[in-house]
């Protein structure tokens, strides 16, 4: 049963970014949003000064790195996503998915610009699945590296601490955040906090280090050091880690709780932890293997230690519910393959476990803390998987105000050109260190991608495969008048992809020579908006008195419930008999054809593998297992 988009509707719902700010709301997008770059603190300054750079730490090279940190938060987080990016809301969300489907909506005249957005937005979604494997390795790795600060002895068991802390959280997933969701906007409050008195106390110690708010340090260390000060971006761009997630979790909270909570509390905290660790290392150089920690007053390594553990978890658990978020929006658009999903709150319908993405992301994340062992290591994964997404973000940013919002070329091409060179910059920076790690986000990204371009491409053909041997209504009502079959009492649901009636219906009457007394021909169309109201779901076009097509609405961010429309249909009028309904859906069997010019054998073999072991359309649908017909039939390529 098709899934894919067939056309797009409008509707008056409120953005999020509309709703009346309160405590509340910026609490909660505290402890959800800002989870990732919270915990950038923790591997930035360690990694800048790595022994991957060679970096002294000399006064120049502490303030130089340090004004490079402080202008990136500003430009890159502040103005590009803070100030610009969120303006792109899709009814009040946001997200590489989000702005694809706008992007896509005012590309559609153009088919190599829709081309370019989908491509594009598909390499950020795949890139954003390595960085959902990236974090909860490093994030954790980096917070219990903390106790090897306080009690060296613990060193040879920080590797098994991490895992068990990882395992524990993979293992909590399919309980559900709802309630230890209410604990992470305190937890995360007070960890920023206790980092901006970090920052005081050590800016109490070294007042000098202030001066790297001029950006002129910045400038002067990238030209003295020439290529190596530019490979140092690698490390820098560690502060932005997260800034995606403002913009794609803005349909929780709403824009003005995520601005407040970042100018009110986030950014400057962030800003003085990051001042109080370049004074740390003005004042004592050895402090560069873990600057963080080494702020601290020794009384207060123990407590620092659990609370950045916990925000590390909380890091983990944003970006693990982020990707299954995301997975939810692909499977609806039609890039991947349907899985199950289960709603693990009643009252949030944003709270879903994904079974199949859960246990994958556990796997690769152990793999990424056993194979790197490190923080350091795996910092230089982490920057391509960050970066990467920025470009594309920017890209699908620069189509939406040229062509959705009509800004001026003359507004757009600076703006675009500045973060795009930023970002640009950041990537080239990190793309040297392939050897090092980043091939890792890379060969995740690419294996996603070609699933995902696969199981479309495979889509399309099979749906116009079935579209060439579909008829139109009008064959149906002759047919059943010149050889009328026997009707019997029920409803008859014929699932359907577009206008066309599929072939399985005619096979019921031809062979069976029988038909109930209602015919439904139902299509399921996900649009290109996050959400349809339930006012808009229904779409219902009469063929004849007892024969319907019934056109369900749905955004990428809904679940589809057949019975529960047809329900509603129901209630608005349509007759039929709903106590006595049968479905027939059609179960393809795709069968590998060397000849076939519409895709490369072995993508065929992939998407032949995926059709197979997909979660079957009567689960998918929540369709009643007692009342399914399931007619098999196979499909060349």
């Amino acid at each position: 049963m098709d899934t894919e988009p067939t056309r797009q509707t409008q509707t008056t719902e409120p953005p999020a970014a509309g709703r009346r700010v309160d405590a509340t709301l910026v609490v909660g997008a505290i402890g959800v949003v800002f989870g990732d770059i919270g915990t950038s603190t923790l591997y930035t300054f360690s990694s800048a000064f790595g022994r991957d750079y060679g970096l002294g730490v000399t006064a120049p090279n502490v303030l130089g790195v340090l004004s490079l940190v402080l202008w990136t938060l500003l430009v890159m987080v502040t103005l590009k996503y803070v100030t610009f990016v969120m303006r792109a809301d899709n009814r009040g969300e946001g997200g590489i998915v989000v702005l694809m489907a706008m992007a896509r909506r005012v590309s559609r005249e153009s088919p190599a610009l829709r081309g370019f957005v989908i491509t594009a937005a598909l390499i950020g979604a795949a890139l954003f699945f390595g960085d959902g494997v990236i974090t909860p390795a490093i994030t954790v790795l980096s917070a219990v590296e903390g106790l090897e600060i306080a009690t060296p002895a613990v060193s040879p068991w920080t590797l098994w601490i991490a895992i068990a802390v990882l395992l524990a959280l993979f293992a909590f997933q399919k309980r559900g955040t709802g309630e230890v969701g209410r604990v992470f906007g305190p937890v995360m409050c007070l960890w920023f906090l206790a980092q901006g008195a970090l920052g005081v106390y050590g800016i109490a110690r070294g007042p000098a280090v202030l001066r790297a708010f001029n950006p002129w340090y910045g400038l002067d260390f990238i030209a003295h050091h020439g290529g190596a000060g530019f490979l140092v971006l690698g490390a820098v761009v560690l502060c932005t880690t997260g800034a995606e997630a403002l913009y794609a979790d803005m349909g929780h909270f709403g824009r003005k709780a995520i601005t407040t909570a970042w100018y009110g509390l986030v950014l400057p905290c962030l800003v003085l932890n990051y001042l109080g660790q370049g004074a740390v290392l003005l004042h004592d150089p050895a402090a560069a293997h873990n600057p963080f920690f080494l702020s601290a007053p020794g009384w207060a390594l123990y407590p620092l230690v659990v609370l950045a553990t916990l925000a590390a978890v909380i890091a983990s658990e944003a970006v693990i519910s982020g990707a299954f978020s995301m997975m939810r929006q692909l499977i609806s658009l039609g890039f991947m393959p349907r899985m199950q999903i289960a709603q693990t709150s009643r009252e949030e319908a944003g709270q879903i476990y994904v079974p199949a993405v859960n246990v994958a992301l556990m796997i690769l994340v152990i793999a990424a803390v056993v194979g790197f062992r490190s923080s350091d290591a795996l910092a230089g994964a982490y920057g391509i998987a960050v970066t990467g997404t920025m470009v594309t973000t920017t890209l699908l940013f620069a189509i939406i105000a040229r062509r959705m919002w009509k800004w001026p070329i003359a507004a757009v091409a600076p703006l675009v050109a500045i973060f795009l060179c930023m970002d640009l910059a950041f990537f080239g920076a990190n793309i040297v260190k392939l050897d090092q790690g980043g091939w890792f986000p890379l060969v995740l990204a690419a294996v996603l991608f070609i699933i995902m371009t696969t199981w479309a491409r495979g889509r399309t053909l099979l749906r116009q495969h079935l579209a060439s041997e579909a008829e139109s209504p009008e064959v149906l009502l002759k047919r059943l008048e010149q050889d009328p079959p026997h009707r019997i009492p029920g409803t008859a649901v014929f699932p359907t992809s577009g206008d066309m009636v599929p072939p399985r219906l005619f096979y019921l009457v031809e062979r069976q020579r029988v038909l109930q007394d209602y015919v439904l021909l139902v299509t399921v169309e996900t649009q290109d908006v996050p959400r349809v109201p339930a006012t808009e779901r229904l779409e219902i076009i009469g063929l004849s008195e007892h024969i319907h097509r019934v056109i369900l609405k749905y955004g990428f961010m809904q679940e589809a419930n057949i019975p529960v429309a047809l329900r509603l249909a129901s209630k608005l009028g349509l007759e039929f008999d709903i106590d006595h309904m049968t479905y027939y859906i059609g179960r393809e069997m795709i069968v590998v054809d060397a000849s076939a010019k519409g895709m490369a054998t072995w993508r065929q073999r992939l998407f032949a593998y995926f059709s197979r072991n997909a979660m079957r359309a009567p689960l998918f649908y929540h369709l009643p297992v007692e009342d399914v017909m399931e007619l098999g039939f196979p499909v060349k390529l």
